[in-house]
């Protein structure tokens, strides 16, 4: 078994080991969905390692390109995404092997760590190679009123309500990493580029944007089987004004989508008066790589990230 970076060219192969593997009912496997988590990423381009046997592509193990920064610090991040063995080569340590050449080329580029919130069948496996858990992701949760639900008749189209000068826009993302870097926690540092990316054009989930030009919110609405949930992933703003602002538009959004409740992130700081938080959120585990000790023990503590929902959902 050989194991190489992937090419361009691999793309269709890679594809076609991933439906093999996972099917099409999780997620599109398209090489438009490919080419915009791997290569139109303005974070940079993924790191992405194939496994060959006999000239064809047996595995494939995809770390995303991903920022976190801590003061003036700005971290080199990956996010364990997209893996996939062929289910004729299943038992073979593919998976393990591929992970371990990806942090092995990472260390010897100098990127500090990888991040992903893995599932319990998952997990298991990370740990062994060394992998540590952060705590449950805290999801700050709102109610909504009983007669504003809604079960039926209730829309799938998000509309992008965006209504703001790119300047405005600029400095509205700029203050936003000042305010940030100031709390001295780790945060995504986030521009135009990011957000017209991550929500504006994502082949994957399609968003409700909110934008003026003091405020940004994007969210969609997730439909469990016994209750409609709003789920704010990014709200940004400056004042305590458009705070007021934004509240004012998920509450309408929540009656809007009839849902039975909002969900968002505690550190949005979006303090309605009967919301509660609580670790609802999938597990966060990272893998140091270039890390002084220092960094390392703060990364281990949840309360040291600023966080977003659209910052650690997986897509």
């Amino acid at each position: 078994m050989d194991i190489r970076e992937a090419t361009d060219e691999d793309i269709p192969e890679i594809l076609e080991v991933l439906k093999a593997s996972l099917g099409e009912t999780s997620s599109k496997k398209s090489e438009e969905v490919w080419r915009y988590k791997h290569i139109d990423n303005p974070f940079g381009r993924s790191l992405v390692l194939v496994a060959i046997e006999g000239s064809k592509i047996i595995g494939v193990r995809a770390f995303m390109r991903w920022k976190w920064q801590k003061t003036d610090e700005v971290l080199s991040v990956f996010r364990a995404v997209d893996t996939a063995t062929h289910p004729k080569h299943q038992g073979k340590g593919v998976f393990k092997k591929l992970t371990l050449k990806a942090l092995e080329i990472a260390k010897q580029n100098g990127d500090h760590f990888v991040f992903n919130t893995p599932n319990e069948q998952s997990k298991p496996g990370y740990i062994k190679m060394g992998w540590e858990e952060v705590a449950k992701i805290k999801v700050r949760i709102k109610p909504i009123n009983p007669i504003y639900w809604r079960y039926s008749n209730v829309t799938d189209q998000f509309a992008k309500d965006i209504e703001f000068t790119e300047i405005s826009f600029q400095h509205l993302t700029e203050e936003r990493n000042a305010q940030m870097k100031s709390s001295g926690k780790f945060f995504t540092p986030k521009t135009p580029e990011y957000f017209k990316w991550r929500y504006e054009n994502n082949t994957l989930q399609d968003y409700i944007i909110k934008a003026t030009d003091d405020i940004y919110i994007a969210g969609y609405v997730k439909t469990h089987s016994k209750f409609r949930e709003l789920r704010i992933v990014e709200a940004i703003t400056l004042s305590a004004l458009s705070v007021k602002s934004i509240k004012i538009t998920i509450d309408k959004l929540a009656k809007d989508f009839g849902v039975q409740f909002v969900s968002f992130a505690p550190s949005e700081n979006l303090k309605f008066f009967n919301s509660f938080s609580g670790k609802f959120g999938p597990v966060l585990t990272v893998k140091e790589i270039n890390l002084i000790d220092n960094q390392k023990k703060g990364l281990l503590n949840l309360n040291n990230w600023i966080y977003s929902l659209g910052d650690l959902e997986l897509f």
